[in-house]
């Protein structure tokens, strides 16, 4: 009998290697699937990265082009209005205007002036005067210092040449004489 239960263990020891083994394959397929999952998911996560990518490219590119666009539309409608001053000094100039009246072509030239300052002041170009206030190194420069009893130290004096900034950004800074106090 002993012979016999040692088949029946064998037998049953085999059936159990056997239930394992197949046990162990369901879960490595399971493994595998979840691994072919994951693998799949991965690849549509790059696939969505680079067509985001490749769409943020194409809205760069896009944004570049219409801001050039619009900032030449701008230079556009500014060009066509500095044309009118331009026909103004064309027509001030001309050899059939030319007369000895030194007041009349001096009114005429105040008038293209102003119309040339209001197309300047419509287009945002603000001038920076700063007779009498603090010098300020952001938006002046200084080209000498000069005693003066009136004006206190570290403020303009004089002003050589205006500045311009256009929306608080400086294009040009104001030249002036700076103030170095009582002699």
């Amino acid at each position: 009998m002993e012979e016999t239960l040692d088949k029946n263990e064998i037998s049953e020891e085999v059936e159990k290697l056997i239930e394992e083994a197949e046990n162990s394959d369901v879960e490595l397929a399971g493994e595998t699937d979840a691994l072919a999952e994951a693998l799949e998911k991965e690849k549509a996560a790059q696939d969505k990265y680079l067509r985001l990518f490749a769409e943020f490219e194409n809205y760069r590119t896009r944004s570049a082009k219409e801001q050039l666009e619009i900032i030449s539309t701008a230079n556009g409608k500014l060009l066509a209005k500095l044309s009118e001053v331009k026909d103004n000094f064309d027509r001030a100039f001309a050899e059939e205007n030319k007369t000895g009246d030194l007041a009349a072509f001096e009114k005429g030239m105040k008038l293209i002036q102003e119309q040339f300052s209001k197309i300047l002041t419509e287009f945002g170009l603000e001038t920076i005067d700063p007779a009498g206030e603090v010098f300020d190194p952001n938006l002046h420069e200084a080209l000498m210092n000069q005693p003066s009893d009136t004006i206190p130290e570290g403020s303009v004096v004089q002003v050589f040449q205006k500045g311009y900034k256009i929306k608080n950004k400086l294009l040009k800074t104001a030249k002036v004489i700076v103030s170095s106090g009582k002699q």
